[in-house]
């Protein structure tokens, strides 16, 4: 008998499904986006195909290099979980126009750390980008996790001047090395971080970095592509280097009071070309 999680993966791949008129879920339109998102990703766990609606079966643009394009590209990797293996709990998760960007852990072919961006047209997710990390065995230098702190947004009323600050930050600091600015970004030394390998404050950051380049590691940030915000959240998403390696970075930020308070990130080799399970390019 299949199971549930093999049911799912046939649905989303049958040609049935892309021209079923029950795509438009009852209430649907009731939901918000991030809903939907919230339980499209939990349904990789229960194998519930009622979230299978959410996706537009004619138009999905998927970024995760290692997964087939369009709505058969995510059947397929769903088929390929073992039975009942996967598990997912979407820590956190935030709005941005038509955008919906999520942060989960994840368990499917190993415990990971994931970052998700779903694009949404008309009520249905159009476009798919994630950054995934393997969830690392200890706590970081400061007893932190890649996921715990704060979960909800505050402070709506300044997405953009929040929005403003992380990318002035990012481009200044992290893309431009004006490491003589990197005081107007923080409260003194005072910053929460949950980087595996990082201790909390400026100082913290500022050991980690002459460590890198002590062992000869060098981290490089070249472009930003995307960058989105709800409130106190801001998520950015780059494009460089790491131990000179084509890398992505998804780095999310906590602002408080016009200061940097907060980070977390998510830190992914970019595969060579002759990898991809699709043509979209990673960004």
């Amino acid at each position: 008998m299949a199971t549930t999680l093999a049911k799912l993966a046939m649905v989303a791949t049958t040609t049935a499904l892309c021209a079923c008129t029950s795509l438009t879920v009852v209430n649907a339109e009731d939901m918000t986006n991030k809903s939907k998102v919230v339980e499209l990703l939990k349904s990789i766990e229960t194998g519930d195909t009622t979230p299978i609606a959410y996706i537009n079966p004619e138009n999905y643009i998927q970024h995760n290099l290692a997964v087939g394009d369009g709505l058969a590209g995510f059947g397929e990797v769903l088929k390929a979980l073992p039975p009942g293996s996967a598990r997912v709990n979407t820590v956190r998760a935030f709005e941005d126009g038509d955008f919906v960007f999520t942060h989960s852990e994840y368990d499917f072919f190993g415990p990971k750390i994931g970052f998700d961006i779903f694009r949404f047209e008309d009520g249905l997710i159009v476009e798919h980008w994630d950054n995934l990390q393997e969830t690392p065995t200890q706590a970081n230098p400061s007893g932190r996790s890649m996921i715990d702190g704060p979960t909800e947004a505050t402070d709506l009323d300044k997405t953009e001047q929040n929005k403003s600050l992380v990318r002035e930050f990012v481009e200044a600091i992290l893309v431009n090395s004006e490491m003589e600015k990197l005081p107007v970004y923080f409260d003194g030394d005072n910053y929460i971080q949950h980087n595996p390998m990082i201790g909390d404050n400026v100082s913290g950051l500022g050991k980690a970095l002459q460590d890198m380049a002590a062992q000869g590691i060098t981290m490089k940030y070249d472009q930003v592509h995307q960058l989105l915000g709800e409130g106190d959240f801001v998520l950015t998403v780059s494009e460089g280097s790491f131990a000179d390696k084509p890398t992505a970075f998804y780095d999310l930020f906590r602002v408080e009071n016009n200061k940097i308070a907060e980070h977390w990130d998510i830190i992914e080799t970019i595969p060579p070309q002759s990898e991809w399970k699709n043509t979209n390019g990673k960004f």
